[in-house]
């Protein structure tokens, strides 16, 4: 529940801050977080790097133990770490990406999903979708060029924001986004990934077990999705996965442990 009012709460206070803007979290939960993942960073190791908010921690966190699990099972071998962080809006996870947790790792690829929490889930006011959508575009346009210049040698793969159904009336806001993020990719050192038709119907209706109650993070079944599109592009560019993984131990949620 906290984390949920912590999105309504940063899209509120975040509305007239545009996306392409760093801006930190200021909570000391994401603050420790953030010095744990610089810590992730340091070590290196990572050859595979996910980025993004609560719907890439989960998948590769400690206090998700199944979801971690599920991680493990798809991409060990490969030297994946994952640096998503909870809550984050695109102009926090800029700020964190400026603040040193790409600096020196050097991935081969950087898988990036980001931009639900900008869109939130508030029904966006008449007229306005194709200016959030754009906003929420330079954001995103923004946080690819700060990966290149960070990790010059990486491919990225910008992944279509998934489809929600808290409240159907942002569906258009997401496919408008979808739409102009894919005129990013150059299908080399930039791709674009689209799952949601794995996810949910033409009309943005999820498709029954692809998320939990709460009709936003994925379930199991969700994220076995997303895998089973990611490990062919992974294949491509690393080959098959080694016996041994040498990426830095996953990371949770600080106050987990309270």
């Amino acid at each position: 529940m906290k984390a949920f009012a912590f999105v309504i709460g940063a899209s509120l206070a975040l509305a007239q801050t545009p996306a392409d803007q760093p801006v930190s979290r200021t909570d000391q939960n994401s603050l420790t977080a953030h010095e744990q993942l610089l810590e992730k960073a340091k070590r290196g190791g990572i050859d595979i790097y996910f980025e993004g908010d609560s719907i890439t921690r989960r998948w590769g966190a400690t206090d998700y133990p199944q979801y971690l699990a599920n991680w493990k099972e798809n991409f060990f071998g490969w030297n994946a770490a994952d640096f998503g962080w909870g809550a984050d809006t695109i102009q926090n996870i800029l700020w964190r990406l400026d603040h040193g947790e790409l600096d020196g790792v050097n991935p081969k690829i950087i898988v990036l999903l980001a931009g639900t929490n900008n869109v939130g889930r508030l029904t966006p006011a008449e007229g306005a979708v194709d200016a959030r959508a754009e906003d929420i575009t330079r954001g995103l346009k923004k946080a690819v060029k700060t990966m290149q210049a960070k990790a010059p040698r990486a491919v990225i793969i910008v992944m279509a924001i998934f489809p929600r159904n808290d409240n159907m009336a942002v569906m258009p806001i997401i496919d408008k986004v979808n739409e102009n993020v894919l005129k990013l990719a150059d299908g080399k050192k930039i791709r674009y990934l689209n799952i949601n038709d794995e996810l949910a119907d033409s009309s943005g209706r999820l498709y029954d077990g692809i998320m939990n109650a709460d009709k936003l993070h994925p379930a199991l079944k969700g994220y076995q999705v997303w895998a089973d599109a990611l490990k062919p592009i992974f294949r491509e560019i690393l080959g098959p996965t080694a016996k041994t993984d040498h990426a830095p131990p996953p990371t949770g949620d600080p106050s987990a442990k309270r």
